[in-house]
Order: C-alpha cells, then sequence, then structure tokens
C-alpha cells in the first residue's frame, strides 16, 4: 500500500510496545513531516542510549555506570531491598520519596504464556545478594496482574526458608474510584488490605 521504506518505518514501529498498527502509521507520517533535525535528534537519542546503557552488576537497574547510583548510595538502608520486574518501576517508586533501601529488577515476571519461568529472571542474583545476612526484608512490588501475583508466589515460598522478613505491596481501590467501577480482584485486595479506623 505504501512505499516501501514507509511500510518499513511503520512495521519497525508497530513492534514497539503498546504502538499498534494505526499509533505505528501515525507515528511514521508526523516523523516523515518533521524537520531533519528533529529526527536525527530522535535517532542519536535512541543509538547513544543503546551503546550506553547498561544494568548495573549489583540490582540491575538501567544505568551507564557498572553500579547504579541507588546502590552507590551509602545513605541508603542496606537492610531492606524491594523487589521489581522492569527498571522504570524503581522511578515510579522513587518518585514517591516513601523506600530508602535498595532495589533488585527481576526484568519480567513469570509469564508461561510468553514461554518465561522463574529461569529466565534475575532470582538467582537475588538470592545471591542474600547470602550475606545483611538483607532484613524484603518487599515485593511485582505488578497487581496475574503474571505479577505468580511472581510474587513464588518468591515468597522461596525466600521464606531464609528467615528475611517477606511484604508485598498494599493493593486496593484508588483515591478517587467508585465501588462500582472496580474488579473483583482490586475490591478483594482493597478488603484484604483495610485498616483500623481510629478517631
Amino acid at each position: 500500500m505504501y512505499e516501501r521504506s514507509i511500510q518499513d518505518l511503520i512495521e519497525e514501529l508497530s513492534r514497539l510496545p503498546g504502538i499498534g498498527p494505526k499509533g505505528a502509521q501515525r507515528i511514521a507520517f508526523f516523523l516523515l513531516d518533521s524537520d531533519m533535525e528533529d529526527v536525527t535528534a530522535l535517532a542519536d537519542a535512541i543509538i547513544r542510549a543503546k551503546q550506553t546503557v547498561k544494568f548495573c552488576r549489583v540490582c540491575f537497574n538501567a544505568t551507564e555506570e557498572e553500579v547504579c547510583r541507588i546502590c552507590r548510595d551509602t545513605r541508603r538502608d542496606q537492610t531492606k531491598i524491594c523487589v521489581v520486574e522492569e527498571s522504570k518501576d524503581i522511578v515510579a517508586i522513587e518518585r514517591t520519596r516513601e523506600f530508602k533501601g535498595l532495589y533488585h529488577v527481576l526484568g519480567g515476571s513469570i509469564s508461561p504464556i510468553d514461554n518465561r519461568g522463574p529461569a529466565d529472571l534475575r532470582i538467582r542474583e537475588l538470592v545471591q545478594r542474600l547470602e550475606d545476612g545483611a538483607v532484613t526484608e524484603i518487599i515485593l512490588a511485582t505488578n497487581p496482574n496475574t503474571e505479577g501475583e505468580v511472581t510474587a508466589t513464588y518468591l515468597s515460598r522461596l525466600l521464606s526458608p531464609l528467615g528475611i522478613q517477606l511484604s508485598r505491596l498494599a493493593s486496593g481501590l484508588p483515591v478517587g474510584g467508585d465501588l462500582e467501577y472496580a474488579d473483583e480482584i482490586t475490591l478483594g485486595r482493597a478488603f484484604e488490605g483495610r485498616r483500623t479506623v481510629s478517631v
């Protein structure tokens, strides 16, 4: 339908997560309508990031150094590790300014449909980080979906014998949400995580 170069661009863009064929088509024509300097700057930024970004050898967060800035920060609580699926989850948690410990990035979640099991995640590396006994709490902050729940359950069973305190992020109703629109899992979690009201 389109010229080969345009079709190739649309196909490559549609491989990106969250970008369907229509979105890829819109982005492709946006890029074609953009100034060459803007397109070159985008291409350069992608190539530069791909060439310079690596994974922290301690926690596997995305970084330009061998060890990320969070792992290098001696002011952080070395006794707590928050386990997340991806580096982007760290950014979301850091924005809250509530957690002052360290992180461990699994690199995904257990997903039989995607043919991804525990051996495909950085679980072995997490267990190795616990060997010296310095960590006293693991916070499981996997996503509140089926894959995240399976991963959290697997980690709970694996780590329980180590005698380390395990906790899971609370989940439930969002602020400003209506009960009638909540799904059963979210509403169930809200009941599980209910707190005593003090007057």
